[in-house]
C-alpha cells in the first residue's frame, strides 16, 4: 500500500507491516502504556508476535488493528481497529470481532484514541455492515472506559485476569 487506509484530522491509520516493528518496541518499552494490559514484560520478541497477530487478523479475516501514525509523518503514536482474536475466556469475546486500542503517553487527554476508534469503528461498519463489535477493558483503566463509553460501547460481563478485573463491553449493531 503506497498510503494510509484512513485519515482523521490529526492521524494516518496504515495496516501493520513489517517496518512498523521498532515503533512497536518503542511503544510498548513504557511500562505506564502496559500497566492495563496486564503490565506484562515486553521485548522485541513479544511485540513481533503482536505484528504478525495483528497483520494476521487482516490476512485471515479482512480486518484488523491499524498502526496510527500522526498525519502527514512516520511518528507511530499508537495501534487501534477492529481485530479478530480468540482470547480462551469465551463470554462473547471469543471468535468476535474486538476493538482495542494503545497509545504513547504523550497522546493521553488529547481525544487521540477516541478519534482513531471512530475512524476503525466507521470502517468496521461500512465494510461489515450489521456485525457485533465487543471489548475488553481492565478496571482501574478509566480514561479507556470513558472512550468505549463515546463510541457507544455498554457492559455486559466481567472476567478475573490475573489479579485485575476486566470489563466485557459490547457495541451492538
Amino acid at each position: 500500500m503506497n498510503g494510509p487506509e484512513l485519515s482523521t484530522q490529526r492521524l494516518d491509520l496504515w495496516r501493520p507491516a513489517a517496518r512498523d516493528h521498532a515503533a512497536l518496541v518503542d511503544l510498548l518499552a513504557d511500562d505506564e502504556v502496559r500497566r492495563h494490559l496486564g503490565n506484562r514484560p515486553t521485548d522485541p520478541v513479544e511485540e513481533f508476535n503482536r505484528l504478525c497477530r495483528n497483520a494476521g487478523s487482516w490476512a485471515l479475516y479482512g480486518y484488523g488493528t491499524f498502526v496510527c501514525r500522526a498525519r502527514g509523518t512516520d511518528d507511530v503514536l499508537g495501534i487501534c481497529g477492529v481485530f479478530h482474536s480468540w482470547r480462551g475466556i469465551g463470554q462473547g469475546l471469543d471468535d468476535t470481532p474486538e476493538i482495542g486500542w494503545i497509545f504513547a503517553r504523550k497522546t493521553w487527554g488529547q481525544g487521540i484514541a477516541t478519534e482513531a476508534a471512530r475512524a476503525a469503528l466507521g470502517w468496521f461498519d461500512a465494510a461489515f455492515p450489521g456485525r457485533r463489535v465487543a471489548c475488553m477493558i481492565n478496571d482501574t483503566n478509566l480514561p479507556s472506559l470513558a472512550v468505549a463509553d463515546k463510541l457507544g460501547f455498554v457492559r455486559y460481563g466481567a472476567e478475573a485476569d490475573h489479579g485485575a478485573q476486566l470489563i466485557l463491553l459490547e457495541r451492538l449493531p
